[in-house]
């Protein structure tokens, strides 16, 4: 089969088509034949090896991070699906995969795909999608609350302001001039256009904060989240809690006791004001992922599609995800 792997550690220039022998799926996992990978901004992270410490990987590796396709095979012990199947996934967080014509995943992280949609459209669900969902969640994002929501006009933001709003929170986000119909769209009350104006220069304080951005903007958002609140970010520094569940043993004591180092002027920032900040890593789970599906299916939640490319053209299905001008999920199809 065909696949994109990342050959060592660096640029765009480390990655390459390779042929790769067909995956054969242990008793637990799935077989895919994969009809389209997302990519998201954790690929170009892995590709530099930037979580290597967090998630150590063997060269070379096959990328890809969510699919949608279509069931080729089972192990012996999975119930739940057989073959000719539409599911969605996303894959494993050190196996990866799913930049290929097939595709291994564990019976427990796949759910079926929402019929609603193109199979296609499906493959940018998972990743943006469970992360979105889980953000929420670890904010415990109730009904009447207001949440700022940094760089709303991506594939997590998007996601994130629709499930907001369909848990009766008030949305504001961040976004471009460009990006404001986008968000409008998925149901944000108030636009701040970071081209032009700070969250911290609007003059309200927020009862939850995800940030999607990071930079020099995540620390002034302490001083707009009100006291005893939490700033939750994916883009920010990595704090140890949020390798809880992916160490084990001494690794994670060394990698924890490194984190607590260099986070440990942020983590002061957001004491000083009062709140608490924190990194999410999402985690694959079928049964959420399922629940979303099930959103799209019920007219509920929409999947924002930014761009599609072939197989082919994957450099520049690449080049489009790292401009950061992407409104919506880009999309990759296997041949």
């Amino acid at each position: 089969m065909l696949a994109i792997a990342y050959v060592r550690y660096g640029g765009p220039d480390v990655t390459e088509v390779m042929e790769a022998p067909v995956p054969s799926p242990a008793a637990d996992q799935v077989l895919i034949r994969v009809r389209a990978a997302g990519l998201n901004p954790v690929d170009a992270y892995q590709r530099a090896g930037a979580l290597r410490a967090i998630a150590p990987q063997r060269l070379p590796l096959v990328g890809g991070n969510e699919l949608s396709g279509v069931v080729e095979a089972v192990g012996e012990r999975v119930e739940s699906y057989r073959p000719g199947d539409a599911v969605i996934a996303r894959t494993g967080k050190v196996k990866l995969g799913a930049f290929a014509q097939y595709a291994v995943v564990r019976e427990d992280i796949v759910a079926r795909a929402p019929h609603r949609v193109d199979l296609t459209v499906a493959a940018g669900l998972p990743l943006a999608g469970l992360t979105a969902l889980q953000a929420l969640d670890a904010l415990e994002l109730r009904a009447g609350e207001r949440i700022l929501i940094t760089g709303g006009a991506g594939g997590v933001g998007l996601f994130a302001i629709r499930l907001a709003t369909l848990r009766g929170a008030h949305v504001t986000t961040t976004a471009s001039s460009a990006g404001e119909e986008f968000v409008r769209a998925a149901g944000a009350a108030a636009v701040i256009d970071y081209h032009t104006t700070s969250p911290s220069a609007v003059g309200e304080t927020f009862d939850k904060v995800f940030d999607l951005v990071g930079g020099e903007e995540l620390p002034r958002l302490f001083g707009v989240t009100r006291k005893g609140g939490l700033v939750l970010s994916i883009a920010g520094p990595v704090t140890a809690d949020a390798i809880a569940g992916d160490l084990h043993g001494l690794r994670r004591v060394l990698v924890s006791a490194v984190l607590n180092v260099r986070t440990r002027g942020i983590r002061a920032a957001a004491r000083r004001a009062g709140v608490s900040y924190r990194y999410l890593f999402m985690h694959p789970d079928g049964p959420q992922l399922q629940s979303l599906a099930d959103l799209v299916d019920d007219g509920r939640l929409d999947i924002v599609i930014d761009s599609t490319y072939d197989f082919a053209d994957f450099r520049a299905a690449f080049e489009r995800l790292e401009s950061r001008r992407a409104k919506g999920k880009v999309l990759l199809t296997m041949p």
